[in-house]
């Protein structure tokens, strides 16, 4: 896993607590426009306990990870990539 950031660890311990396949959680952080992206790939067959039902657990992931950004008063962008 890459992880560069405590954002990025922060998003990798929760996307592999969620997973069947940890080890094939892959978090990225890439350097956006205004503030930085944080890419998470799953395996296919998990890419919808990432998601959750109706994006529910996506979003819960991005309210932590925005809450974490604030703390450390930056901004960060969560993208789940398929």
């Amino acid at each position: 896993m890459e992880q560069s950031s405590p954002l990025a660890q922060l998003v990798s311990l929760i996307a592999t607590a969620l997973v069947d396949q940890p080890d094939r959680v892959v978090v990225r952080e890439v350097a956006g426009d205004r503030f930085p992206r944080i890419e998470l790939t799953v395996a296919r067959e998990d890419i919808g306990k990432g998601i959750g039902k109706d994006g529910r657990t996506a979003q819960s992931i991005r309210s932590l990870l925005s809450a974490a950004a604030s703390k450390a008063g930056r901004r960060a962008h969560l993208e789940i990539l398929d």
